[in-house]
C-alpha cells in the first residue's frame, strides 16, 4: 500500500504534456525524467532505503522520548529535592527559633534568680547588721550596769563601812554567805 502510494506521489507532479511528441517515446525527455525517477525510487525501495529512513526516525523520535522522560524525571527529583531542602530549611529555622526562645528563657530565669539571690543575700546582710547592732547595744546596756553596779556597790561600801563598825560588818558578811549559800543550793 505504501509503495503504491509513493508511485503515485512521485508520477502525480509529472507534467504532461510538456515536451512535444508523444509521451511514451524515448525522444520525449519528460517521459524519459520520470522513468529514471521511477527507477531510482525503485532502487531506493529495493535497497529498503524508506524503511531505514523511517526505522532512524523512530529510533530519533524514541532517543527524543527517553530524553523527555528522563528530563522529567530530573525535574520531578529536582522539585523532591526543592521540597526537602525548604523543609529542612522550615525545621532549621523552627528549631533556631526556639533555640533563641529558650536561651530568652533561660536569660529570664537566670535573671530572676540573680535578682532572687541578690535581695535574699542583702536580707541577710540586714539581718546580720541588726543582730550586731542589737548585741552592741546589750553590750552597751550590760556595760551600763556593770559599771553601775560597781559604783553602787562602792558608794554602798562606803556608806556603811561609815555607819557600820567592824562588828556589824562581820555579823552581816556571814549573814549574806549563809543566804547565797542556801539560794545557790
Amino acid at each position: 500500500m505504501r509503495k503504491l502510494t509513493i508511485l503515485a506521489a512521485a508520477l502525480a507532479p509529472a507534467p504532461a504534456l510538456a515536451a512535444s511528441g508523444p509521451f511514451f517515446s524515448l525522444a520525449n525527455t519528460d517521459f524519459v525524467a520520470t522513468c529514471g525517477f521511477i527507477v531510482f525510487l525503485g532502487i531506493l525501495v529495493y535497497f529498503k532505503v524508506p524503511q531505514m529512513l523511517l526505522g532512524m526516525l523512530d529510533k530519533r523520535a524514541e532517543g527524543i522520548k527517553s530524553d523527555l522522560a528522563e528530563a522529567r524525571e530530573l525535574r520531578e527529583e529536582a522539585q523532591s529535592l526543592l521540597a526537602s531542602y525548604e523543609r529542612k530549611q522550615k525545621d532549621v529555622q523552627n528549631q533556631a527559633d526556639r533555640i533563641v526562645a529558650a536561651a530568652r528563657e533561660d536569660a529570664k530565669a537566670s535573671a530572676e534568680k540573680a535578682k532572687a539571690d541578690l535581695e535574699a543575700s542583702l536580707e541577710r546582710r540586714l539581718e546580720a547588721a541588726k543582730d550586731q547592732i542589737a548585741s552592741a547595744e546589750e553590750d552597751a546596756i550590760r556595760s551600763v550596769r556593770n559599771r553601775a553596779v560597781n559604783v553602787a556597790i562602792a558608794a554602798a561600801r562606803d556608806v556603811l563601812s561609815a555607819k557600820i563598825d567592824g562588828g556589824k560588818q562581820s555579823a552581816l558578811i556571814d549573814d549574806s554567805i549563809k543566804t547565797v549559800d542556801a539560794k545557790l543550793h
